[in-house]
């Protein structure tokens, strides 16, 4: 019997304010576990707008603790309302001048599993997040959850393939990657990155991206967020690149294992020899 789980992610238009933003989401999943959904993420720092487009103190106000702080109490409950496992993305304040762009991992009982923070923070116009942001100190978890093993590589670590592969030998079957990246930057690297990482780990692949403008700069978020398999294709449609949606795919954890026999990638790996990409 094929060992499928049904997954969903969601690409949302900013509310206005975050109790609106997150009561949003709260429906979006209500409505996923309707339709049978065992997991569900959602875009980068997805209580919030994407504030990074400027550098201003005032958006501190947006960071919160994790995991005790109100949004990822909120999640725990939704978890154990719907029965889903939920990655949910924040500001993490840890401690004065300590802040993280985060996602916490909940399973599907309401347990909190941990966090990822993400580890490469860009500084670029549209994106200062090195204003906001330490780089990330925790690793790439893989996260042991009802729906499955679970990672979290968030927006622009998409870029760099150490940690696509981290995740892989951490045993990752199902890599959350969310996002908030604009049409005139990269947009032409969107479908080719992430399945490209799949392909060369071996792994499914949930790629969010904001949708819509937002008050805090010109950044157009242009969606088109998807499921990829481990042969690097589109689990189903690609997501609108205007409107809001959730997405709700079927994946088949079965295949990870047919593709890595077929493509012996793993196998051919060789760490003895790759000493040298690690030094400064």
């Amino acid at each position: 019997m094929a060992n499928v789980v049904r997954a969903a992610l969601v690409q949302a238009t900013w509310t206005g304010d975050t109790e609106s933003m997150v009561a949003k989401h709260e429906e979006h999943a209500r409505e996923a576990a309707r339709r049978g959904a065992k997991i569900i993420g959602f875009q980068e720092v997805f209580n919030s707008p994407y504030f990074c487009q400027v550098e201003e103190p005032e958006h501190y106000r947006w960071a919160e603790p994790v995991p005790d702080g109100p949004t990822v109490r909120r999640m725990r409950a939704l978890a154990r309302e719907t029965g889903m496992v939920i990655v949910a993305p924040v500001f993490e304040a840890e401690q004065p001048g300590f802040y993280y762009n985060t996602a916490a991992v909940i399973d599907a009982d309401g347990t909190y599993l941990g966090k990822y923070r993400k580890h490469h923070i860009p500084q670029l116009k549209g994106f200062r997040e090195k204003f906001y942001f330490k780089p990330g100190n925790l690793g790439w978890p893989v996260f042991d959850t009802a729906a499955g093993r679970v990672g979290v590589y968030i927006c622009y670590d998409r870029h760099f393939p150490e940690g696509w592969r981290q995740l892989g030998l951490a045993g990752a079957q199902l890599v959350y990657n969310p996002s908030a990246t604009h049409r005139s930057l990269s947009s032409h690297l969107w479908r080719l990155e992430q399945p490209a990482a799949a392909v060369a780990n071996g792994y499914y692949i949930a790629a969010i991206n904001r949708v819509g403008q937002e008050e805090y700069g010109d950044n157009d978020f242009y969606g088109t967020s998807y499921f990829v398999d481990p042969r690097g294709q589109f689990v189903g449609d690609v997501a609108s690149d205007s409107e809001e949606e959730l997405v709700i795919r079927d994946i088949d954890l079965d295949l990870i294992e047919e593709v890595r026999q077929t493509w012996a990638f793993y196998r051919d790996r060789r760490p003895d020899a790759y000493e040298g990409l690690v030094q400064p």
